[in-house]
């Protein structure tokens, strides 16, 4: 079984920052967008050293995506920047209208999503953004798990012409991807081989399903271990071979069960292998404040609800 070290924890907020930075000396039309929250996003290299192509909105949300897609007519590529919940929630309108029904090339970088924003609480902590977009068409979904992977996500955005919605988190959190990874739009990432059960995960609750995986390994249970950092377009190959071997799937998101990845591979399954799934996820509910830890512990949200979820749904087979 193969072990993944965390390098040192880190958020993934960071690694979206770091992505910018870099692109900022390698694409020279990467613009960024802020609405007031350029520490919190991790902005600030980008703003010192583009100036010219940094734009400080204020609290305008909805006026943020509407300049985005302006500039997207001026062959600009912009990188907006903000809270999940005001990334989507807020603006759906202008989204929807703006960017995605004339597929423009905008980039909705979002920070602080799901339970593990913490403290400031079920307002700020959006669970249900996945869901709202994508179900808008041609809009891309990308969830990452760690630092490495954001950073490498933020990168491989810029060269993918069309809406892409990139999630991320405001917490430090294991980092264990490789530094230097190619990040491909859509592919999975198949992290562990098994052949008893298939885990697959997004986002923060990667690193939880190898701890999981770790626990099931100790009781003679080998986990299939899947990274999907693509909600939309989902990976429906890597899916259905890996259930095909396990006969079983545990899903694992920091998002509402409802709408989120649990139910695009039930909908795969469905269509394709109907197989026994359980879904590690918020249960239709919003959060409340707390630190992430107690959080995603009260909701299930952890290596231990993914290793009870695993055995429950092996008794399904």
């Amino acid at each position: 079984m193969k072990k993944y070290i965390d390098s040192g924890k880190k958020d993934t907020r960071s690694g979206f920052g770091a992505g910018l930075t870099e692109l900022g000396k390698t694409h020279p039309n990467v613009v960024a967008l802020c609405a007031d929250l350029t520490g919190s996003l991790k902005m600030d290299d980008f703003k010192a050293n583009h100036p010219e192509r940094f734009f400080q909105v204020g609290i305008a949300e909805a006026n943020m995506m509407g300049i985005a897609a302006g500039l997207t007519i001026g062959g600009k590529i912009p990188f907006t920047g903000t809270f999940a919940n005001f990334s989507t929630g807020r603006v759906y309108d202008q989204i929807r209208q703006s960017i995605a029904y004339s597929h423009k090339n905008v980039k909705i970088c979002a920070s602080h999503a799901g339970l593990t924003l913490g403290e400031d609480g079920a307002t700020h902590q959006i669970l249900e953004d996945i869901g709202l977009m994508k179900m808008l068409p041609g809009m891309t979904v990308i969830n990452t798990c760690d630092y490495n992977q954001t950073k490498a996500a933020t990168i491989a955005i810029a060269d993918h012409h069309g809406p892409v919605y990139l999630r991320f988190g405001r917490p430090k959190v294991a980092n264990f991807t490789p530094e230097n990874q190619s990040f491909e739009i859509g592919k999975a990432v198949q992290l562990q081989d098994g052949n008893d059960v298939t885990i697959i995960a997004t986002g923060h609750l990667v690193w939880e399903a190898l701890q999981a995986a770790e626990t099931l390994n100790e009781q003679g249970i080998s986990a299939d271990v899947i990274n999907i950092h693509t909600i939309k377009p989902l990976d429906a190959q890597a899916i259905l071979k890996s259930v095909k071997k396990t006969g079983c799937v545990v899903t694992a998101e920091e998002h509402n069960y409802l709408g989120g990845l649990g139910e695009s591979v039930a909908r795969v399954l469905a269509q394709n292998n109907p197989t026994p799934q359980e879904i590690v996820a918020t249960q239709d509910t919003f959060g409340e404040s707390g630190t992430p830890e107690q959080l995603m512990e009260k909701y299930g949200l952890n290596a231990t609800a993914i290793t009870k979820a695993a055995l429950k749904v092996m008794t399904r087979k």
